[in-house]
């Protein structure tokens, strides 16, 4: 007699463990492809304009209005403490860097660029264009996948670095203007206290999160079938995924870098 209970937790097992292998396996394609084609150099930098540029203004807006509402709460919060808005560009550029500037990035870049891409390999699944590909002698992971992966893990951390200076500065303005800190005063603090490896932390993050959410939007867009319902579907479960795993992984890898002393 089957366990109701049982029988679900074992389907849904079985299922995670053939996707993990599945996308063990195109990672393995990914890799071997990428020591041993020719780089495309063309589909590379357009990709690279898709995921990057094209999501430059939204994160702008995010990281920008980030740093000001950071600003104004560290800011009310050291009045009722102190009764003076202290060491506000330290609390602002600290927690930008290290991690509002890449997880905010991160998931902005899943939310976007990581819907964009499961959407197109998935268009091209269920349409039969990759089999094509297959036809015409062209590897579908050497044209499709290798250049995503290339321009994920080239913008990303470009764009982090983006955000954390304007989340900075959106913390500047709120200090300058509304809690009339002095200029002087907010860019001596980041001075003084932050180092590089504060800055570092955040950047070297960006690297693994791109590798991942190029890994799921791949994966998902592959594994596309059903026609447009499919696409949806596909596009929705690979957003959801990559974000709930940019917020898992943020957790680990800052563990693993603070012990690293980074």
């Amino acid at each position: 007699m089957k366990h109701p209970v049982l029988d679900y937790t074992g389907r849904h097992f079985l299922n995670l463990a053939e996707a993990m292998g599945t996308a063990a396996l195109m990672l393995k394609s990914v890799v071997f492809w990428f020591f041993s084609a020719k780089f495309e150099l063309r589909e590379t930098v357009k990709q690279a304009v898709k995921i990057g540029v094209d999501s430059m203004t939204v994160t702008v807006l995010t990281s920008f209005f980030t740093g000001m509402v950071l600003a104004l709460q560290m800011g009310q919060s050291m009045k009722n403490l102190f009764n003076e808005p202290m060491y506000i560009g330290t609390m602002v550029a600290f927690t930008m860097l290290k991690e509002l500037g890449p997880v905010l990035t991160s998931v902005v870049v899943a939310g976007r660029a990581g819907a964009v891409v499961t959407a197109e390999i998935g268009t091209m699944q269920v349409t039969e264009q990759i089999d094509a590909l297959y036809t015409l002698g062209t590897n579908p992971t050497r044209y499709l996948l290798v250049p995503r992966y290339i321009a994920f893990m080239l913008t990303l951390p470009l764009l982090t670095v983006f955000a954390d200076f304007l989340g900075t500065l959106g913390g500047l303005l709120v200090a300058v203007v509304k809690l009339r800190v002095s200029p002087t005063v907010y860019m001596n603090d980041i001075y003084t206290t932050l180092s590089v490896s504060d800055f570092m932390h955040g950047f070297i993050k960006t690297f693994f999160f791109a590798f991942m959410i190029a890994t799921v939007s791949c994966y998902k867009g592959l594994r596309t079938k059903g026609g447009a319902e499919g696409v949806g579907k596909s596009t929705t479960e690979a957003v959801v995924a990559s974000m709930v795993l940019v917020l898992v992984m943020d957790y680990f890898i800052s563990a693993m870098l603070v012990a690293a002393g980074i």
